[in-house]
């Protein structure tokens, strides 16, 4: 039997390999493309700590100044170590916040401090308070509850652990002038129902659980109506008498 081969035509090579040496060519020109584009990226994106956050800012605003949609909140200037301890949260399951957990989960603790140390060290403007609640039976129970408390109902006052100026104590404690009421409203919340935890024993879960709706309320609404000192920096450590044991502030050295 004879076999027949067929041949190509002179000067052409077969098909499959038209296609093949196409492939190899569209690949070469592909790869000299993504090569130019990551040279005009590596001379324009600097890789900083401040680019790599751009994410962060994205909804905590420039320098996490916070913008103006009244839930995300301010981070800029807040105490490294209330950062640090927030980031750890929502790696950890404790805060519930799904962009933030994706934003995290993979990320060292060494990261994470790097990242908490960068906030802090931002200092913007703050924005002009919120106007205050018409109510002034709100006004005066939200004053009473930051600044003295409720006995009867065992709610200790607010700057106990906040600092007397309300813009918080080092190094793990935050301020909380200068946020949005829908934001206080929204984490008070968040403890009263069960949905934010902090490090065992969880002082604000315990505070929160005796405090009402109004109370809340009350407590956000004066909060985020007060202007916030023009040199607000947080308290130096130390400075009052805690009223309840708090797993994220940690415990002076005791004496030898």
């Amino acid at each position: 039997m004879r076999i027949l081969s067929v041949r190509p035509a002179c000067g052409r090579a077969p098909v499959h390999g038209r296609r093949l040496g196409s492939l190899f060519v569209l690949a070469a020109a592909l790869l000299a493309v993504a090569a130019s584009a990551a040279e005009v990226d590596a001379g324009a994106v600097p890789d900083t700590i401040k680019q790599r956050l751009t994410a962060c800012t994205a909804c905590h605003g420039e320098q996490g100044r916070a913008t103006n949609d009244g839930y995300y909140p301010r981070i800029a200037g807040k105490p490294a170590g209330y950062l640090y301890n927030q980031l750890h949260n929502f790696r950890e399951g404790r805060r519930q916040y799904p962009m933030m957990t994706y934003l995290v989960d993979h990320l060292s603790d060494a990261y994470l401090q790097e990242i908490a140390h960068y906030f802090a060290d931002q200092h913007p403007p703050y924005p002009p308070p919120q106007p205050p609640d018409p109510s002034n039976a709100t006004r005066a129970r939200g004053e009473v509850l930051v600044n003295k408390g409720d006995p009867a109902k065992k709610i200790p006052a607010c700057i106990a652990c906040h600092g007397s100026a309300m813009t918080g104590v080092l190094p793990t404690t935050p301020g909380l002038l200068g946020l949005p009421r829908d934001y206080l409203v929204g984490q008070i919340g968040a403890w009263k129902n069960g949905a934010r935890h902090a490090v065992a024993p969880d002082c604000m879960a315990q505070v929160v659980q005796r405090l009402s709706a109004e109370d809340i309320g009350a407590v956000a609404s004066w909060l985020a109506a007060q202007p916030v000192p023009a040199d607000a920096t947080a308290a130096a450590p130390g400075t009052a008498k805690l009223p309840l044991a708090c797993g994220s502030i940690p415990l002076p050295p005791a004496n030898p």
